[in-house]
């Protein structure tokens, strides 16, 4: 039986900025993710710490929201068997330093901050990123 999952991707405002969406969106393509739905869109700091509420009591909290509002997003549903589990392995380590070689953000990443993308980190949150940028 096919476990076709789905998980929330975004390409982050460092890349956009850089025009990096087409590659990225590329990779995802060459690694067989059907993109379901994308948009692009400027969240509001407030937004953000709506988003990223897993993580209030870390003390990057603040600089992940006021850096996930700096500029444009991509936000994207990918949709393919273990999707979740495919996506973190492309992305990458969160530090770009410490991903492996073909990974997106050993790619592109910038820093452990301007890392290029953001992917779900399972199932459940998936389906609750998804209804976050996807509510209809």
């Amino acid at each position: 039986m096919s476990n076709i999952e789905q998980t929330l991707s975004i390409i982050k405002p460092d890349a956009v900025e850089r025009n990096l969406d087409n590659e990225i969106k590329q990779m995802f393509l060459k690694n067989e993710f059907n993109i379901i739905k994308e948009k692009k869109i400027q969240i509001e700091k407030s937004e953000a710490e709506k988003f990223y509420k897993v993580h209030e009591t870390k003390p990057f909290y603040n600089d992940l929201c006021s850096y996930l509002s700096s500029g444009p997003i991509i936000a994207m549903i990918l949709e393919k068997e273990n999707a979740v589990a495919d996506n973190r392995k492309l992305m990458g380590a969160t530090n770009p330093n410490d991903a492996e070689e073909g990974t997106i953000r050993k790619k592109y990443g910038i820093s452990i901050d301007k890392n290029s993308v953001h992917g779900s980190d399972s199932v459940e949150n998936a389906k609750i990123e998804i209804d976050f940028f996807f509510k209809n």
